[in-house]
C-alpha cells in the first residue's frame, strides 16, 4: 500500500494525547473512580500514555487495564477464538467505575461494540466513555467517541495506519490507499 498522506507525527500524537487527557479530567471533574482500559494492541499503549499524562497533570495514578476482544469479534465465523487464552488484564473491579475505553482508530464501530460486550461480561461500570486517537468515520453501528485526537475524513478505499514506538519503533499516523 502506498502512503497517500501523513496525518500525524510524534509531536502531533503527543499533543493529541495531552488534549484528550485534559478533556477526560475536565469531563469527569477529576480522576475519582476512573479506570482506563486500552483495546489490544495499540489502544493499550495509547491508554498507557493517557494514564501517564493524567498522572503528570493531576499527580494521581489512574488504574490502567488492557482488553483483548478476540473472543467477541463478529467478523470471524465459527469458534476460531473461543478456545484462545484471553490477554485481558484489568487490575480492579470495574463495577460502578467510570471506564474510559481507548482505541487507536474508530471506523465502523464493531471493535468498540465487541469491547463493550467484553467489559459488560466482567461487570457493570457506572459509565463507559470512548477515547480514540483517530476517528475516520464510516460507522456501521451507532457509536461515537467522547474524546477524539483527530477527525480524519477518509474513503472506504483508504486505510488509516497508526504506528506507535512501543510496537512499530516510530510514532506516526498515515493514510494509505488499498491496493
Amino acid at each position: 500500500m502506498t502512503i497517500k498522506a501523513r496525518i500525524m507525527d510524534s509531536d502531533g500524537i503527543r499533543r493529541a494525547i495531552t488534549r484528550v487527557s485534559h478533556e477526560i479530567i475536565e469531563k469527569n471533574k477529576g480522576t475519582d473512580n476512573l479506570v482506563i482500559v486500552g483495546i489490544k494492541t495499540r489502544g493499550i499503549y495509547i491508554a498507557d500514555r493517557i494514564g501517564a499524562k493524567i498522572k503528570e497533570i493531576e499527580g494521581v495514578e489512574v488504574p490502567i487495564g488492557k482488553l483483548d476482544i478476540s473472543r467477541y469479534r463478529d467478523d470471524i465465523s465459527g469458534d476460531v477464538y473461543k478456545n484462545i487464552e484471553s490477554d485481558t488484564n484489568i487490575p480492579l473491579d470495574i463495577n460502578d467505575k467510570k471506564l474510559i475505553l481507548v482505541d487507536d482508530v474508530l471506523y465502523t464501530g464493531r471493535t468498540v461494540r465487541a469491547a463493550m460486550d467484553a467489559i459488560l461480561d466482567m461487570g457493570r461500570p457506572a459509565m463507559i466513555q470512548l477515547a480514540t486517537l483517530i476517528d475516520r468515520g464510516h460507522r456501521e453501528l451507532p457509536i461515537r467517541a467522547d474524546y477524539i485526537g483527530k477527525n480524519v475524513p477518509t474513503s472506504s478505499k483508504e486505510v488509516v495506519q497508526v504506528k506507535l514506538v512501543e510496537v512499530d519503533e516510530e510514532d506516526s499516523v498515515v493514510i494509505k490507499n488499498k491496493e
